[in-house]
């Protein structure tokens, strides 16, 4: 997919951005998509989260996993991350927000007739460098999981990954 002004992340403060993206509903199935841990392993990260707030959980990422070939990995970026957090909101199937390092990231989902409008809204970024990786990052994971709902197989991630942060560097300025 080629992308266009609207699939782009969009900074809505020095340390926030925020994507959107209209998937194949229904609203129920993007809904599994993001707390179940299997589906979420095939678009993001794995791990069991218990839709309460303050319920804590770990997501555990291997990107190579994503795409079928993975692309080549960058330097500095390990086969296998992950983060403890906390859900910090939920109101199934609309809203689910959860702890991200010292942020916080926010799903919401609106149905639009037979489609569904996922916005992610990621707060509290540290460094203009770390906003870049996680544009790249959101749009590359958006792009699979809408991969993933049409059925359809997803680009090489770390290669999506690495052109993406690159026009990201263009659109909001090196790091």
């Amino acid at each position: 997919m080629s992308p266009t002004e609207s699939t782009y992340a969009t900074t809505t403060a020095a340390n926030a951005v925020r994507i959107e993206r209209l998937l194949p509903g229904p609203i129920e199935r993007v809904w599994a998509y993001l707390t179940d841990g299997e589906l979420r392993r095939q678009w993001l990260a794995s791990g069991e989260m218990e839709l309460v707030v303050g319920a804590p959980f770990e997501l555990v990422w291997r990107n190579d996993e994503l795409s079928d070939p993975p692309g080549r990995r960058p330097d500095g970026f390990a086969s296998e991350h992950s983060m403890q957090s906390r859900i910090t909101a939920v109101d199934p199937p609309h809203r689910l927000s959860f702890a991200w390092g010292n942020g916080e990231v926010s799903f919401e989902l609106e149905p639009r007739g037979g489609q569904v409008l996922l916005a992610v809204s990621h707060r509290g970024i540290s460094d203009h460098a770390n906003l870049l990786k996680i544009g790249a990052g959101w749009h590359g994971h958006l792009d699979v999981l809408g991969a993933r709902l049409r059925g359809t197989a997803p680009e090489p991630f770390w290669d999506r990954w690495t052109r993406l942060h690159a026009e990201y560097t263009q659109r909001l300025g090196p790091a």
